[in-house]
């Protein structure tokens, strides 16, 4: 049983694995600490897309203006079927607000960003990209849309549930962490990292996360469609020692096809080594399983039915002694995104870790084969 009243879910809600990873690892690559890059300092790098047509990637850094003014990088990287190249950074672009101003920092303005996740959109050769808001400064978490050059084409309209209050809302820096769009560009899907104040508690190691919620926004009229619950895992180890720093959440979902999303949870326990003080693990949903929960103030067991979820890989697998490639450690990773096609027809699926700024992280590119 879980906290507060939340169990894991029932037998036909039941977390399943297909018994062998979707996923093998064709390389890792790091850029350096604090590179410095056109007048900027890379780093915090929590989201990526790809532009096939353009060969390009798009990197959002978290960065809330407090090194530069928030951005977005693009980027080319080599890929092979077993090798994966150095990443070469492109470009960097600064995100505006709509009268062409930068977004200030925390002690400066109302409007304070903290983007998470980015999408390019081909139709509109735009891309779309969320903030997770600033509790103190009254910023609500935002997905706003941005053209290749940084300039703002509009701010989408949030359900009220996901400003900040004083006793229930988002959890600071728990919010609109993840972003998928649906292939052919007409909605998306936002996904909180972790759950609502008033929807349940975050994850222990003994038990799982009240439900995250995800919501599906239709990209020509900005309204609410769907939203769905997700439950994240319980924290997969104890911290050392045990009173110190443990979570898990979502930190970003990916659209496998029109109505299934690929979620992934970033878990870190304090106290460990750097090959054992994060875990990863990829799941399945299909949107089209958990019940609406768009119409409730408070998410209860008896009022939805969560989204199922099927695990595809963990991460560990890929550390250690082991044939083919092998890492040497998982680090803080908060963006995926599809990369071009592999000889043989499959996908690549590519990942990007947010250092934080510091100097005991890295910011870790892995690419896997996909098997779909």
């Amino acid at each position: 049983m879980g906290v507060a009243g939340w169990s894991r879910p029932s037998t036909a809600q039941a977390f399943a694995t297909l018994g062998s990873s979707r996923l093998r690892l064709i390389g890792e690559a790091r850029l350096p600490h604090r590179l410095q890059f056109q007048g900027t300092t890379v780093g915090g790098l929590s989201g990526i897309d790809y532009d096939p047509v353009g060969d390009l990637y798009y990197l959002i850094s978290d960065d809330g203006s407090n090194f530069n003014p928030a951005r977005f990088y693009t980027a080319r990287i080599a890929l092979g079927a077993n090798r994966l190249g150095a990443p070469e950074l492109t470009g960097v672009s600064t995100l505006r607000q709509a009268d062409g101003s930068t977004y200030p920092a925390a002690l400066q303005g109302i409007q304070v960003p903290d983007p998470e996740a980015i999408r390019w959109r081909a139709s509109s050769q735009t891309l779309l990209w969320t903030s997770e808001g600033h509790a103190l400064t009254g910023a609500s978490p935002a997905l706003r849309e941005s053209r290749a050059d940084g300039s703002l084409v509009r701010e989408f309209p949030l359900p009220a549930m996901f400003d900040f209050q004083l006793t229930q809302g988002p959890r600071i820096n728990l919010t609109l962490e993840g972003l998928a769009l649906s292939p052919d560009g007409s909605h998306a899907w936002l996904a909180m990292e972790g759950a609502l104040r008033q929807d349940g508690p975050l994850p222990t190691v003994q038990a799982p996360g009240g439900p995250c919620r995800f919501t599906k926004i239709d990209l020509d009229s900005g309204k609410v469609m769907r939203q769905i619950a997700y439950i994240p895992d319980a924290i997969p180890r104890a911290p050392l020692p045990p009173a110190t720093r443990a979570d898990n959440g979502v930190t970003e979902i990916l659209m496998l096809d029109a109505d299934r999303l690929l979620v992934l949870e970033r878990a870190y326990m304090a106290g460990h080594g750097p090959n054992t003080a994060n875990s990863l693990r990829l799941y399945l949903i299909d949107t089209r399983g958990g019940s609406d929960t768009q119409i409730l103030a408070a998410l209860q067991p008896s009022n939805h039915r969560p989204v199922a979820k099927v695990l595809l890989a963990d991460f560990s697998a890929f550390t250690g002694p082991g044939a083919g490639p092998r890492l040497d450690r998982l680090d803080n990773t908060e963006g995926m995104c599809w990369g071009p096609r592999l000889d043989n027809g499959n996908r690549s699926l590519h990942f990007i870790s947010d250092d934080n700024f510091g100097p005991r992280q890295i910011t870790q590119w892995l690419t896997f084969e996909f098997f779909d």
